[in-house]
């Protein structure tokens, strides 16, 4: 498991933080700035951790699941991450799917390698009346959803913060007016939606230290969990990204060689002329 670069002062959550750290989190006008951590899948030579990230599925399995769907990804693609065929057939065995049989009747089965992971609700209103009026998002791209998505996620899992804890001056730091409040059913994440009247996000603190017992015995700290599971959703958003690089790296490779090759053929066609 890689260290976080993180300092301690920025591993949240803030639940008491004293009033000097929000100025060094709070970009007026901006919001907080994103935790800065670097993680393994990044820059031209990235690679999934996959230690990492089989620690990631075992969070979403366990923890957000329940809420968020990733209507994307088969059980099969998790042999990717290095899972045995027999591991991924338990996994997928243990839930149930709608199907037919042979005569056209539904049924339910337990789920096979190839069916897609099996969605918490069975429709949208559904997961929105379950859960406040807004149906959680469905994981398989959300760190491509937005620029910088990886650092976002990994940031706003460590973003809760216990609002009626927060003196004025901080209030005030965050740019929240004066009548200000959580409504029923929200929860203060000062990386979510910054603004006047932001901040608010309807789904709870998802992780807690030590809440996921990893099976093999890795740091279960909040930093290093939501390392975990943004690296899982990072390769979930784009399995094929290792491929995609190293095919980048010969492309640009061969054009350098080509480009050298192609001088030396000038120089040598116009030799005369010089």
């Amino acid at each position: 498991m890689r260290k976080l670069l993180a300092t301690g002062v920025l591993a949240l959550p803030l639940l008491a933080a004293p009033a000097a750290v929000f100025p060094a989190l709070a970009e007026a006008g901006h919001g907080p700035k994103l935790l800065d951590t670097r993680f393994s899948f990044e820059g031209p030579f990235g690679t999934i951790d996959r230690a990492a990230a089989q620690r990631g599925f075992q969070i979403y399995k366990e923890v957000c699941a329940a809420c968020h769907a990733m209507s994307l990804m088969s059980y099969r693609n998790l042999m990717d991450l290095g899972l045995s065929e027999a591991a991924v057939k338990g996994i997928a065995a243990e839930v149930q799917v709608e199907d037919v049989n042979d005569v056209g009747e539904k049924i339910e089965r337990p789920g096979k390698p190839s069916d897609r992971f099996k969605k918490p609700f069975p429709n949208d209103a559904a997961a929105a009346a379950a859960n406040g009026g807004a149906a959680p998002p469905d994981l398989s791209l959300i760190i491509k959803a937005r620029p910088n998505g990886a650092r976002y996620v990994f940031s706003l899992l460590q973003g809760y913060v216990d609002f009626d804890s927060l003196t004025d001056q901080q209030k005030a730091e965050f740019g929240l007016a004066k009548d200000y409040k959580l409504e029923e059913g929200k929860h203060f994440n000062i990386y979510f939606q910054p603004g006047e009247q932001g901040y608010k996000i309807g789904m709870a603190k998802p992780l807690s230290d030590g809440q996921v017992n990893y099976v093999d015995g890795s740091k279960n700290d909040l930093p290093s969990m939501a390392r975990d599971v943004v690296t899982f959703l990072a390769w979930a958003s784009e399995p094929h990204m290792e491929a995609r690089k190293r095919t980048g790296v010969r492309v640009v490779l061969f054009l350098l060689i080509f480009a050298g090759m192609m001088y030396a053929v000038k120089r040598k066609i116009w030799a005369d002329a010089h």
